[in-house]
């Protein structure tokens, strides 16, 4: 793959599809992995810049006793109501944004000559893509995602398939894809080689 330094991936795929793994070997390689999720995570920690707007627009029964945001309550809701995930979604995503920039700018500074951005919703949110120079979408079959996430969360199949449908498809993640990595029944080491023959410039 030829492009311009640093070069800037974004790294999407389905809950359970091996994503995070393939990020992990990303990182192993030297490139810069910016994590929107953990970002997010740590808007809405104890204390974060997004809670005093959280516990304005949802009340404190969203807000942990220790100044987080109460997960659980929240997926429930936004599950619900879709109202309240454009508005949860209208507070933290700036605040995202700008983290995510601060630390793509000083993986720059540190001679990084490739930025991953690991979205999950990267294809549900048009913002990230104009972000990106190209997109790798880590894909398996749904019935793979669904035994994965049941194996390692102790979900039912119906609640994973719950989350599955509230993210993009899998057919509208590969339209989006300039990369796909078809990640079904590979073990570790054969997915280690598949990143490695990606041959994307670290």
């Amino acid at each position: 793959m030829t492009a311009s330094f640093p070069l800037r991936l974004g790294l999407t795929g389905g809950i359970g599809s091996g994503k995070s793994t393939v990020a992990k070997m990303l990182t192993a390689r030297g490139a810069a992995v910016i994590d929107s999720d953990a970002i997010a995570r740590s808007v809405t920690a104890a204390n974060g810049p997004a809670m005093p707007a959280i516990a304005d627009a949802f009340g404190k029964e969203f807000v942990t006793p220790e100044g987080a945001l109460d997960r659980e309550h929240m997926r429930a809701l936004v599950f619900s109501d879709p109202s309240a995930k454009l508005r949860l979604e209208a507070i933290v995503h700036p605040l995202v944004g700008l983290a995510t920039q601060a630390q793509a700018q000083a993986a720059i500074h540190a001679g990084h000559t490739l930025l991953v951005f690991d979205v999950p919703l990267l294809v549900e949110s048009p913002r990230w893509r104009k972000l990106v120079d190209q997109v790798l979408v880590v894909d398996c079959l749904e019935s793979t995602q669904i035994a994965r996430v049941m194996a390692r969360s102790g979900l039912t199949s119906e609640a994973v398939q719950k989350i599955i449908r509230a993210q993009a498809t899998r057919a509208q993640r590969l339209a989006a894809a300039d990369i796909t990595l078809f990640n079904e029944g590979l073990g570790l080491e054969q997915l280690k080689r598949a990143v490695d023959a990606l041959a994307l410039n670290v």
